[in-house]
């Protein structure tokens, strides 16, 4: 069986999934039923001074496994967190991460409180970027516990933000946060889904955070945690080929139930060990080497199984130059002249009946 156990900032994790912050880490008995479901670490609601108060309604659906949110922050209070919320989970079996926010002032009021109250590591986050270093330097001053920033894509800076967090000493980034602003309109009633713009997660925004978190690891030999549109194990372990020490998730959980955590890991264990792979860890980085390579202008050359082929057709349908055809015995013709070996029938093959 493969080894899952990943080491982020120097702590042991027994497998790569974090629960980011979300509505299913709001308070202690949520945490601790997201530890018993499987995550090897869960990270709180960002924790304020002040509690939160969310517009009705603040989620939505957006799409296949993607979500629209106008959430704050915890709607407990710090108060709440350290004195209850955290001392509640000591006898856990993770770790637990305490987001906090959103300014070096805030940071600077709460981060030793909260590791007093049990928090194993921090996660500074803001919504501007110019507050990101400020923050990390301000629970760097206040903790010894590993310091995790939280970086946007939503940033145009976000690499020279990530440089000023790690300069001021953060010992690893969370890589991204919900991405906007976005937009959903309920056509029947011409209003926003959820009143106003709001902010993207799931499935949409993987491509996204992976880039994200290559673009990191290409800069820099840092802990990453991936974080943002995994909702299976294939995307695990394409998190971990980007560079990410660790995955967040919360989405799929959030929309498929916490039993989702244990459902990855069983398929991600057996992806490992189907494709001859010991440990995850082994994997990290894998991808980056082959994002400098020269582009190939050579033809594809397609290989057709009959037997697999189950004549859904998909492979003609998305061919835009027409190249394609299914022959009455079952064989299939490609009019070369036509094809730009473009690749989309390839990646929207169901059984892999065409390969290159």
């Amino acid at each position: 069986m493969s080894d899952l156990n990943v080491e982020l900032c120097g702590v042991r994790l027994r497998n790569p999934l974090i629960l980011s912050s979300g509505p299913l880490s709001w308070n202690a008995e949520a945490i601790q039923a997201a530890f018993a479901a499987g995550a090897a670490a869960v990270v709180t609601k960002t924790i304020r001074p002040q509690a939160t108060r969310n517009p009705v309604p603040h989620i939505a659906a957006a799409g296949h496994k993607s979500l629209l949110n106008t959430e704050g922050w915890s709607d407990l209070p710090a108060q709440q967190w350290i004195d209850e919320e955290l001392p509640a989970l000591s006898h856990r079996d993770g770790v637990l991460i305490a987001s906090v926010g959103h300014t070096a002032g805030e940071v600077e009021q709460l981060a030793m409180p909260l590791v007093q109250a049990g928090a194993d590591m921090l996660e500074v986050v803001s919504y501007r970027a110019e507050d990101a270093a400020p923050m990390v330097t301000a629970a760097k001053n206040q903790v010894s516990v590993p310091v995790l920033v939280k970086v946007s894509a939503n940033w145009p800076n976000l690499l020279e933000v990530v440089d000023a967090c790690l300069q001021a000493g953060a010992d690893g980034v969370t890589a991204i946060d919900s991405i906007g602003p976005a937009l959903r309109v309920d056509v029947e009633t011409r209003k926003p889904m959820l009143g106003s713009f709001a902010w993207l997660s799931g499935s949409a925004i993987l491509p996204i955070a992976l880039g994200t978190v290559a673009a990191i690891c290409l800069r820099h030999n840092v802990p990453v945690v991936g974080t943002g549109g995994v909702t299976k194990a294939e995307d695990i372990v394409e998190m971990v080929m980007a560079g990410a020490t660790a995955v967040g998730v919360h989405t799929a959980p959030l929309l498929e139930g916490l039993d989702w955590f244990g459902k990855a890991l069983a398929k991600l264990e057996r992806w490992l060990d189907d494709h001859g792979y010991a440990c995850l860890a082994n994997l990290r980085g894998a991808a980056l080497p082959h994002l400098g390579e020269t582009p190939s202008h050579a033809p594809l050359t397609f290989v057709f199984d009959p037997e697999a082929c189950t004549r859904c057709g998909r492979c003609i349908t998305v061919c835009a130059y027409r190249a394609r055809q299914l022959l009455p015995d079952g064989q299939m013709a490609l009019n070369e002249s036509r094809c730009r070996s473009c690749g989309l029938c390839l990646a929207v093959c169901p059984t892999g009946a065409l390969r290159a």
